[in-house]
C-alpha cells in the first residue's frame, strides 16, 4: 500500500490553468498504474485521466480531452488548462499496484479498480 498526497488545488478564473501534484509517502509508486478522479458536490466520483505503469499510455475523459494532461515521474501530475466552471470539484489521485507494473501498458478508468487513494484537493473555477 502506498500513501498518496495531493497538492496544487485552488481558486482560478475560467480559462486559467492549474497543475495538481500527487506524491507518494513512504515508498514510491513505481509499478503502479495511476489515475485522477474528481467529485463535485451532489455528484459521484468521476474518472478524469489515467496513465499506465510504464508511463507510455494515457487515457482521458471526453470532458477534459485536449485540456488536461497527465504525466508521471517520481510524482504524478495533472496539468489543467482552459479551465471551466464545470471543472470545479475535489480532485483525487489513485494508484493500482500491478505485478510487473513498470512494464504494463494497461489503463484503468473505474474507481473500484484502484487500491490506494489520496485525501483530495479542491479545485474551484470561477466564471
Amino acid at each position: 500500500q502506498v500513501q498518496l498526497v495531493e497538492s496544487g488545488g485552488g481558486l482560478v478564473q475560467a480559462g486559467g490553468s492549474l497543475r495538481l501534484s500527487c506524491a507518494p509517502s513512504g515508498r514510491t509508486f513505481s509499478g503502479y498504474a495511476m489515475g485522477w478522479f474528481r467529485q463535485a458536490p451532489q455528484k459521484g466520483r468521476e474518472f478524469v485521466a489515467a496513465i499506465s505503469g510504464s508511463g507510455r499510455r494515457t487515457n482521458y475523459a471526453d470532458s477534459v480531452k485536449g485540456r488536461f494532461t497527465i504525466s508521471r515521474a517520481d510524482t504524478l501530475y495533472l496539468q489543467m488548462n482552459s479551465l471551466k466552471p464545470e471543472d470545479t470539484a475535489v480532485y483525487y489521485c489513485a494508484g493500482k499496484k500491478l505485478i510487473g507494473g513498470s512494464f504494463s501498458d494497461s489503463l484503468y478508468d473505474l474507481a473500484p479498480e484502484y487500491d490506494d487513494w489520496g485525501q483530495g484537493t479542491q479545485v474551484t473555477v470561477s466564471s
